[in-house]
């Protein structure tokens, strides 16, 4: 059966293709125009810009509009800064997804500098697959039988004996840079989180380019650094921490956890959806800590490809990131949080609700359902459980 797909991807021939162009051999004016795609500009073998083509475009023109020069100063200068912090794990978080999981660990023996350790946590998985991946890697398997990403996310933290840790997700391919550029960024003491610039993995379907046009990880080509100022500018509402980058992509000081906790399991999946890593961002602003975004520490995430399952995605972000909202709320006292809920959301969700009625349902609003139910239940469910406390 054929799923249905937005008005505006009708002319959309799938599978978009994902064009990688070095920016050194595609600067002749001459050269033959790119038709169609994601096209993705590389430095030194590092993604330095991109931009979606859907005519006839001259890759040089294209170059020249999408790569600034200040990106390709950071790469260079990334490239040439010393790398001083080396002691560093790799942690993942999988359940019952072995094949996923291979492709990801085999992407870590090709990175410039080598973990001290990886560790697997397998969160409740059935069977014993994850288990041979994980031994046949080579890496630290350690079981988490209570369901939940963050129940997971912390047994990984309290098994790593490194004074940092990095975290990607079982669906992602790290660049082999990754970690390099990741330790590179901790280059002053108030940095207790570097996140990085996560790409797609392919485009094949519908579902993936919605993902990607819409929620995807990508936070550009700048590096970026969040402080207590950003924090503070934005108290009105709540910072917008999760522009801050991805949980797919993200790294921390060991000593952060001891002093302000670890991830929050009432987040993420198995719990409230998702969004504990934004939380925590905002848990290390609040308390005068530095997160900074890395565009030089790239990986490539591979997003859920058909469209229902991209729904029940979808719910399960809003769910989550409405629930981080009270979560934040609640840890910090910032009643912003709570206006962004009851104030800027409605809103948000009626102008959508009222073009959707208006002009149809394009890929921007196609899922507007599941944002606006996901969204209840994310309030809902800590809720509940602020209730079940209080008794």
């Amino acid at each position: 059966m054929q799923e249905i797909i937005p008005s505006d991807l009708a002319t959309v021939n799938f599978p978009v293709p994902i064009l990688y162009l070095d920016l050194a051999s595609h600067q002749d004016a001459g050269a033959a125009p790119i038709s169609a795609g994601l096209v993705v500009f590389l430095a030194d073998g590092l993604p330095v810009g991109q931009a979606y083509v859907d005519r006839p475009e001259a890759t040089a023109e294209l170059a020249g509009r999408v790569v600034r020069p200040d990106t390709l100063a950071h790469a260079r200068q990334i490239a040439q800064a010393p790398l001083q912090n080396r002691d560093v794990s790799i942690l993942i978080c999988t359940k019952d997804r072995p094949e996923e999981l291979r492709r990801c660990l085999a992407s870590i023996p090709e990175q410039s500098l080598k973990p001290v350790e990886i560790i697997v946590v397998d969160n409740a998985s059935s069977g014993d697959a994850t288990r041979r991946v994980v031994e046949n890697a080579g890496a630290t398997y350690v079981r988490e039988d209570r369901v939940g990403l963050d129940f997971a996310r912390n047994a990984a933290i309290r098994a790593a004996n490194t004074k940092f840790v990095a975290f990607t997700d079982d669906d992602v391919v790290l660049h082999d840079r990754w970690l390099e550029n990741l330790m590179k960024a901790f280059d002053r003491p108030e940095i207790g989180c570097v996140t990085g610039l996560v790409l797609p993995g392919e485009l094949a379907t519908p579902a993936q380019f919605i993902f990607e046009k819409h929620w995807g990880f990508g936070r550009g080509y700048i590096r970026q650094d969040f402080n207590r100022d950003f924090y503070d500018r934005h108290r009105r509402y709540g910072a917008p921490v999760w522009t801050i980058g991805a949980g797919a992509s993200q790294a921390f000081r060991r000593t952060v956890f001891d002093e302000i906790g670890l991830f929050d399991v009432r987040l993420d999946m198995g719990a409230a959806g998702c969004s504990g890593d934004s939380e925590y961002w905002n848990r290390l602003l609040h308390h005068g800590h530095v997160c900074r975004y890395e565009p030089t520490a790239v990986s490539w995430h591979f997003h859920r490809k058909d469209m229902q399952g991209l729904a029940r995605q979808i719910q399960q972000y809003m769910s989550g990131h409405i629930a981080a909202l009270l979560v934040q709320y609640q840890n910090t006292g910032n009643g912003g949080n709570l206006r962004r809920i009851l104030i800027s959301f409605p809103k948000y969700f009626a102008g959508r609700l009222r073009k959707r009625l208006r002009k149809g349902a394009t890929s921007h609003d196609f899922f507007l359902k599941q944002e606006m139910l996901g969204s209840v239940n994310g309030a809902l469910y800590i809720l509940r459980r602020w209730k079940m406390r209080a008794w």
